[in-house]
């Protein structure tokens, strides 16, 4: 399997564990990151406004599992 399959792959499953379970997700307002509902501010973009409804977590969910990447993850230096 090439890599942007498997990164495909695993945005999916992301994805379906996000959308099972959204209350435990919300979405930064800053960037449209989902983080987990305990952080305090985006690790991405450091902003603290977040949208915690079920319908826009999923809704955001499935969006991103549709897009390519586009954040610089820690892991994509090494």
């Amino acid at each position: 399997m090439s890599a942007p399959e498997t990164s495909s792959d695993n945005r999916l499953k992301q994805a379906e564990k996000i959308t099972t379970h959204p209350e435990q997700y919300k979405v930064c307002e800053g960037c449209g990151s989902i983080v987990v509902v305990r952080a305090v501010t985006c690790p991405s973009c450091h902003a603290y406004r977040f949208d915690a409804t079920a319908i826009r977590v999923v809704a955001q969910a499935k969006d991103l599992a549709k897009r390519a990447a586009s954040s610089v993850l820690a892991s994509d230096l090494n």
